[in-house]
């Protein structure tokens, strides 16, 4: 086998009257994220981080927000489809890494949950999904509080060429 990494970035502003989805859990705060899909910036940033890993096209490819027929959608359908173009290449995920980038809410007491949603999602074992968050200690949009940032990386490992 040999090991592809690929790096994931995305943000959301903050948005009323939507729910704040991260790693496909709902978490109580005052405020959601805009977006087409449920805008679960934990989530994207996963899935472009491992569609990276394959040097295929990010999410916007997969799920243009143009297409109303995905308005809504659950950001789980979207790992699911980076797990999908994985299993085209007959490779396997062998583990995430993320960091969630917001003053707040605090996210930490639902990273158990997020993992195990991420992981059922990819077909991966939780424990091979790390999950951290930090703040942006008062500086920039994500210091302001008008939004929530979140950076993933993804190591594939696939078969060799040839």
């Amino acid at each position: 086998m040999r090991y592809r990494t690929g790096i994931g970035y995305d943000v959301h502003q903050f948005a009323e009257g939507r729910p704040l989805v991260l790693g496909g859990v709902v978490i109580p705060h005052t405020h959601g994220l805009a977006g087409h899909s449920d805008a679960d910036v934990l989530s994207h940033a996963i899935a472009d981080a491992i569609l990276g890993a394959l040097g295929q096209p990010d999410i916007g490819y997969w799920f243009p927000p143009s297409d109303d027929s995905i308005e809504g959608i659950s950001s789980m359908k979207i790992l699911e489809k980076a797990a999908e173009r994985v299993s085209a290449f007959a490779g396997y995920i062998e583990n995430i890494d993320a960091t969630l980038i917001a003053e707040a809410p605090r996210v930490m007491s639902h990273a158990g949950s997020m993992k195990s949603a991420i992981g059922a999602a990819l077909g991966i074992d939780a424990g091979d999904i790390g999950i951290k968050a930090t703040t942006n200690e008062t500086m920039g949009f994500v210091g302001r509080k008008e939004g929530i940032a979140a950076m993933a990386v993804a190591s594939v490992a696939l078969p060799e060429k040839g």
